[in-house]
């Protein structure tokens, strides 16, 4: 007999101009995070650790290739088993099938019912957590609400704009909520971490409720508007950034060098998961430098790098610096090239000399497979 099982869904339908040009190609949820994770290991991992054997997950047309690329047959995150299964839609097949006057969601009440599960999980993708998701079934289910939000209290400049604020009544029943960029000014709020947990059966009533109506929108949108006086306020207490645009994913990755915040997100009692590269250690020669950084595998150092993060396969030759940086894989920055206060996406060349610097607040982004012969100078 089952018991307290769970199911999950994840969503990635949301598209941020300010994180342009990272997610030309990839949704945020394949952004690269710490030289060898992806922001989307963090949703997995979660999910695996809970030990949830069915998920779904739904991205926008022309951006799952990277999806696909990154987690293969699931193998990392355990979804390979037999007894496991796990579903990428692209919501656009949503749309169209509205417009076909079919039943749109009938694929995600199907996989609902398939996953014979008493509970679903929703998560989104732009906030990056590490959290336990059977903490949170066993809060839920002693607390008997209707639903379950997780939030965290955060500092005003870790929110976005269309970001959910919650008003917390007495033990931590939520009495209203605010879209943030609505909200009176506070040095500290409580956001909505988007993730939500509820009775599969009632979810299903409320897909078969909007479709039967007309309404053609996404999971994470309804669980939003059923925020009210019968749902619980879970407060997570780890590791938590708000990623919307290029300062506060420089910000994420740049947080990995402080040994504390390094410990809460990824040495927890919750196992970070990623894909596996059987590559070699990375090589230091007897000229380079290295000071407060990390590297991933498959690296040749020979110059100075300090108070960066380094993707696999990169190559940073004599004479170069690389300064307050990120620098995802595969990137070759020659001799004498100077990098500070910038974000290198992949398969970038910085030929010898050439100078990229940013600022702290603003850093400088190249974009995907570009060659650089000339500085670049911004911030």
């Amino acid at each position: 007999m089952k018991t307290n099982k769970m199911c999950a869904l994840v969503g990635n339908l949301h598209r941020y101009d300010e994180l342009l040009p990272l997610t030309e190609r990839r949704p945020l949820a394949t952004l690269p995070f710490d030289g060898k994770y992806r922001l989307i290991d963090f949703n997995l991992s979660s999910i695996a650790n809970a030990n949830i054997k069915s998920l779904f997950m739904v991205f926008n047309e022309g951006e799952t290739q990277s999806v696909f690329d990154h987690i293969g047959g699931g193998k990392e995150w355990g979804l390979d088993g037999i007894q496991n299964s796990f579903f990428i839609q692209i919501y656009q097949d949503f749309i169209r099938r509205g417009d076909n006057n079919s039943s749109y969601y009938d694929l995600v009440i199907d996989y609902l019912k398939k996953s014979k599960s008493d509970y679903a999980v929703y998560m989104g993708s732009k906030i990056l957590v590490n959290i336990d998701l059977r903490a949170l079934l066993h809060i839920h289910q002693a607390h008997g609400n209707d639903m379950t939000v997780v939030y965290k209290r955060v500092p005003k400049d870790k929110v976005y704009k269309q970001d959910i604020l919650l008003t917390l009544g007495e033990n931590n029943v939520i009495e209203e909520t605010t879209l943030a960029k609505d909200a009176e000014p506070a040095e500290l709020v409580n956001l909505s971490t988007d993730i939500f947990i509820i009775k599969t059966s009632k979810l299903i009533e409320i897909l078969k409720q909007k479709q039967a109506d007309g309404i053609l929108g996404n999971v994470e949108a309804f669980l939003r508007e059923r925020i009210g006086e019968t749902t619980y306020a879970y407060e997570y207490t780890g590791y938590l950034n708000n990623i919307y645009d290029i300062p506060s994913y420089y910000s994420a990755n740049m947080d990995m060098l402080d040994p504390q915040k390094f410990n809460s997100l990824l040495y927890s009692s919750q196992k970070v998961y990623t894909k596996m590269k059987n590559e070699v250690p990375t090589y230091y020669s007897e000229s380079s430098v290295v000071n407060n950084s990390q590297f991933a595998t498959g690296c040749l150092i020979e110059g100075q790098v300090e108070n960066t993060l380094v993707g696999r396969g990169t190559k940073i030759y004599e004479g170069a610096e690389v300064h307050d940086s990120l620098i995802l894989p595969t990137n070759t920055i020659k001799s004498n090239a100077v990098i500070k206060y910038a974000i290198l996406d992949k398969d970038i060349v910085v030929e010898e000399g050439v100078h990229i610097e940013g600022t702290a607040d603003k850093p400088v982004v190249v974009r995907k497979g570009s060659y650089v012969t000339e500085d670049i100078i911004g911030g």
